[in-house]
């Protein structure tokens, strides 16, 4: 049996100057979303990040890719059907957001998720599912 999933989570937001790219999920082709993905035990922010970024696009950091923890982070309620994956009464997850700017877009290889595109910023913020992605791309416009 899997253990229970740790109630926090990053989000990183894949970007150059002028686009954001967003995943479309295997198991909704309608969710649209960057990497994502909860921290493990013993884990800090910063190494879920990297890693999901690595298990997610097969991005490596270094030469060229820079990652930011911006210092921000959102509560949100878990979806109900997917509360069972957490230990019971688990209701909320913290999110921590990151940017990882590259200087250009790159092709990804995809392991969770079925499509990859590269938005302007309005248009990616438009396509994102989750109100946590639509904010962490409007701070980015905010600071670029």
């Amino acid at each position: 049996m899997k253990a229970p999933k740790h109630p926090e989570s990053v989000l990183v937001l894949i970007h150059t100057q002028e686009q954001v790219l967003l995943l479309q999920r295997l198991d909704n082709p309608d969710f649209w979303q960057s990497v994502t993905g909860s921290l493990e035990v013993g884990e800090t922010r910063w190494q879920a990040a990297e890693r999901e970024v690595l298990e997610e696009t097969g991005l490596q950091l270094g030469a060229g890719a820079e990652l930011i923890e911006t210092g921000r982070r959102v509560r949100f309620e878990i979806y109900p059907r997917w509360r069972h994956r957490y230990r019971a009464g688990v209701t909320h997850n913290w999110e921590y957001e990151f940017y990882l700017r590259l200087s250009r877009p790159e092709q990804v290889t995809l392991t969770e998720h079925q499509a990859q595109c590269w938005l302007p910023f309005e248009q990616a913020r438009s396509q994102a599912s989750s109100w946590t992605n639509k904010l962490a791309i409007d701070r980015l416009i905010h600071t670029l």
